[in-house]
């Protein structure tokens, strides 16, 4: 069955299942399901983003990386498994959850993954899905890691060799960027030091979580007077500002992050006001790049609560900036509605990871 058939054929599915934007429902997390199980074993469209050193090169995307080759992009493949593997830890008994199960199994195998290895390592690829992507990785292996159950635990060791793979390409990489990347797309860094360093902390990896720290603190820890009126660019799916903001509360104790917060966005409103931030309208959810402000909208939403985790409970800045994320979280989470393969292929992992408190600290 062509692409557009078997989409809009979810989509008619979808359309009687629309969640309440601000709860984690069953329903939610069926249609979140649904959306990750549609795509993971989707081959096409695929935007590759693949570098051929010869003929031999010129293969498809099942075959160059088949683990992670549906859902458009390989950096999309990963965190819809992550999706996947979330959903089925959290709702054990969901109807859903078989289904998760056997995509899991499909995808997470010895060979599979030996092959991703293979593909990631091979020449000119140094830079291949760095940080993003990556960083993903590393989330879905921490959340398998975290994962009490006995196929759980042969995924994880089945994807050991590709999570040590992508810990050392960043480790390697880390000591020799000399900036950081602060834009709205797949190569900021300060979302992606967020995952690892959640990854690295779970994992118990006491050294990149040192390395991480110290490049954090000498990239980010004397911003001042952040321009928040330049955001957010038209093609932005993360806020450089917030997630910088997001990541710091990591590394900071409460009374110095409130410090930092301080004279990094001096603006937010100790009145709980939210005209500070408004949420982003997107003009056509079609264009893929222009659907993009749909998950900043979420991603804005956990960043903000992952900043309200950070601060001391009496600070006055709490209350608008909670009144802020819920308005971008009710924007977010109406607009992952599946109608257009364009957002419906990522933006349930934005949904998911909002919904479900990924980001904040774990009891």
């Amino acid at each position: 069955m062509p692409v557009s058939s078997v989409w809009t054929l979810l989509v008619a599915t979808l359309a009687t299942q629309a969640p309440p934007a601000q709860d984690f429902t069953p329903e939610a997390a069926t249609r979140f399901a649904q959306l990750a199980l549609s795509c993971v074993h989707l081959e096409y469209p695929n935007k590759i983003a693949h570098v051929l050193s010869g003929d031999a090169d010129a293969r498809p995307p099942r075959e160059l990386t088949p683990a992670f080759y549906g859902c458009y992009d390989w950096h999309s493949a990963v965190h819809g498994h992550w999706l996947l593997v979330r959903l089925a830890r959290l709702q054990p008994e969901a109807p859903f959850t078989p289904r998760i199960r056997e995509a899991l199994a499909r995808s997470l195998t010895p060979a599979n993954i030996e092959a991703e290895v293979r593909y990631l390592n091979a020449p000119g690829r140094v830079s291949f899905e760095r940080p993003y992507g990556l960083a993903w990785l590393l989330q879905l292996a921490a959340e398998l890691r975290e994962w009490e159950d006995p196929q759980a635990r042969a995924w994880s060791t089945a994807l050991k060799p590709l999570e040590a793979a992508a810990a050392d390409r960043l480790r390697a990489w880390l000591p020799k960027l000399s900036r950081p990347i602060r834009e709205g797309e797949h190569d900021q860094t300060a979302f992606s030091f967020g995952l690892v360093l959640d990854w690295a902390r779970r994992a118990g990896d006491r050294p990149m979580e040192q390395l991480l720290t110290e490049r954090v603190e000498a990239f980010y820890g004397k911003d001042r007077q952040a321009p928040l009126a330049y955001e957010p660019s038209g093609h932005d799916f993360l806020s450089p500002i917030l997630a910088e903001a997001d990541l710091m509360r990591r590394v900071l104790p409460p009374a110095r992050f409130a410090t930092w917060l301080r004279g990094f966005l001096p603006g937010i409103p100790t009145n709980g006001s939210t005209a500070w931030m408004e949420p982003a309208v997107v003009t056509d959810p079609s264009d893929p790049k222009l659907a993009h402000l749909d998950g900043l909208n979420l991603s804005r939403a956990w960043m903000l609560e992952g900043i309200v985790s950070g601060l001391p409970p009496a600070d006055k800045r709490r209350r608008a900036l909670q009144e802020t994320a819920k308005r971008h979280r009710e924007a977010g989470l109406r607009a992952v509605t599946g109608a257009h393969y364009e957002g419906g292929h990522w933006l349930g992992s934005f949904a998911v990871y909002l919904v479900s408190g990924r980001g904040l600290p774990q009891p």
